[in-house]
């Protein structure tokens, strides 16, 4: 048996080793080119200016956007960004570092659960799919706070999981480090860290009748902790601004929830395509997965089970939906999955073979899907080049692959479709994204700002941009909808940093000299309705930055 036969065969194996290893490994592809693209619009953006405000202004209590208020979020993801942005300074990848580093460290919490849990071999499969998974892989290498929001809650529901098995010698090390993550997750995304954590162990308890459990929780030390390490921010916030109350826990959480006030609305069916596209290649091994949770009737299983369907069902009751919501069940997910696969192989795992010729065929469709994209979309910006090395490593991966298959290795199988979906996920989204980048991006006009002219007011024509302060490094007037800073808008002292188009016709009339980033459509309605001539100082994809002098 050669090494990397053995190394993902053995069910023995020290866990330095396996750490290791996928550190190495999975630190590579989650870190690698990891500055290259400019902040995506809009998260991207937002969730860097608001760090990058934190630091200017000296205030890690009250965010900040654009200098305003800005209270639709908790501090967490703020806090960590800002400590990247204060060590690698203001660029891409100090603002996509944390996310990428808690996306590295979901992988590893997903081994250490796996094989405490099951054994090290589901452990290494589990990691090996999480890491590899398509939608993890590529979300957890953007500024995303639903990555931090993911590795907070797995390592709060695993230390529960861990705490409540009969035999566990550390249940108050292990029941203390759940009520901690769960304080993190609530610092992370709010009001979820208690309600999805808890419905979980409650529908955990009410399924397999393990009351007896709440004896054993810690319940008084426990909640002590959660209070100690949660509630000084929320505290601190409110008395620093008594409207944060009413805006962060109705407005942001209820009404949310409940109404379509954000208009975010999707059906309900719409996270179905989510974690099916999410988990490729694992996709197809998802009725192995269901299949072997059904028929063990493994309390450990039901649990990760009901990790998935409690988040799934929550998220798809909400009327706002947006695609990296359903993060946080990836790593259950991949626990199901490595435990299924480990156990098959132990079998015949003749009942892989059909996922496994589905799992191959879709490599060869996507190869082929990358190789046509220019052509199909006609554009010809998008880097023919990275298509095409797209395309040669699903291509490739796909008839590696199907040699593996037709001489019956199946870790080398298995190893090689988390190695193509790795690579993909690196080469594939500059790719994907090329257009909306070009489309939405200031960051080369805000650059031109920030070098050349420092001083000048800058104002965003039409609605606000979210990355345009982060690049040019200075507040920016609103000409236009407010959106999201609207709240913050009307606690505005200074009118003038928030106007509609007859007053931003009028600045630009004055002998005072303004920037302006504004959309190539409607910098020929401005030419229009102004006497004063539009000077262009330059063009990046669909926006323009002009001056009035």
């Amino acid at each position: 048996m050669n090494p990397i036969s053995g190394f993902f065969t053995n069910k023995e194996g020290t866990a330095f080793r396996d750490v290791v290893v996928i550190a190495a490994v999975f630190g590579f592809f989650f870190m690698i080119f990891l500055g290259c693209l400019p902040l995506r619009e809009p998260d991207e953006g937002r969730y860097a200016e608001i760090p990058r405000e934190m630091l200017e202004r000296g205030d890690v209590i009250t965010p900040h956007l654009n200098h305003v208020k800005y209270f639709e979020k908790p501090p967490l993801h703020y806090w960590v960004n800002a400590m990247s942005l204060s060590v690698f300074g203001r660029n891409e990848f100090a603002a996509r570092f944390p996310s990428a580093l808690l996306g590295l460290g979901g992988v590893l919490l997903t081994y250490f659960f796996g094989r405490r849990i099951f054994g090290r071999r589901e452990g290494l499969y589990s990691a090996m799919i999480l890491g590899s998974s398509l939608g993890y892989l590529v979300l957890g290498r953007m500024n995303s706070i639903d990555m931090t929001l993911t590795f907070c809650m797995t390592a709060c529901l695993g230390f529960f999981l861990l705490a409540s098995r009969d035999d566990e010698q550390r249940k108050g090390l292990f029941y203390h480090l759940f009520y901690l993550f769960a304080a993190l997750t609530v610092l992370a995304k709010g009001l979820i860290g208690i309600v999805l954590p808890g419905g979980i162990v409650f529908m955990y308890l009410l399924f397999t009748k393990r009351w007896r459990l709440l004896r054993e929780m810690r319940l008084v030390t426990g909640s002590f902790l959660f209070f100690v390490v949660c509630a000084p921010w929320f505290v601190l916030v409110s008395l620093k601004n008594p409207e944060f109350p009413r805006f962060f826990f109705i407005h942001e959480h209820f009404e949310r929830f409940l109404t379509k006030v954000h208009h975010r609305y999707e059906p309900p069916w719409f996270f179905i395509p989510v974690i099916l596209l999410g988990l490729i290649p694992w996709t197809f091994f998802l009725p192995e997965a269901l299949k072997n949770t059904w028929k063990t009737r493994d309390h450990r299983k039901l649990y990760l089970a009901l990790w998935v369907g409690v988040i799934f069902v929550f998220f798809s009751a909400s009327s706002s939906k947006l695609i990296p919501y359903l993060l946080p069940v990836f790593p259950a997910l991949a626990l199901l999955l490595g435990a299924a696969i480990s156990e098959a192989f132990d079998r015949d795992a003749s009942s892989l073979r059909g996922y496994f010729i589905a799992a191959v065929v879709f490599l060869f469709v996507a190869g082929a899907g990358f190789a046509l994209y220019p052509v199909m979309t006609a554009n010809p910006k998008i880097g023919l080049t990275g298509a095409l090395l797209t395309a040669s490593v699903f291509l490739v991966g796909g008839l590696l692959s199907l040699g593996s298959l037709l001489k019956g290795r199946r870790e080398i199988l298995f190893v090689l479709l988390g190695l193509t979906s790795c690579l993909a996920g690196i080469l594939g989204p500059p790719v994907i994204f090329a257009r909306s980048i070009e489309k939405k991006s200031t960051r080369e006009l805000a650059y031109i700002v920030r070098d050349h002219y420092p001083d000048l007011p800058l104002v965003s024509y039409g609605h606000y941009r979210q990355d345009l302060p982060f690049y040019s490094g200075k507040r920016v007037i609103v000409a236009g909808s407010s959106g999201e800073l609207e709240f913050g808008r009307k606690l505005e002292q200074d009118p003038g940093w928030f106007i509609d188009q007859p007053a931003f016709y009028s600045l630009w009339e004055s002998p005072r000299q303004i920037l302006t980033v504004i959309s190539r459509n409607d910098l020929a309605l401005l030419r229009s309705v102004v006497e004063t001539p539009v000077r262009v100082i330059a063009v990046w994809g669909e926006t323009v930055l002009i001056t009035n002098k």
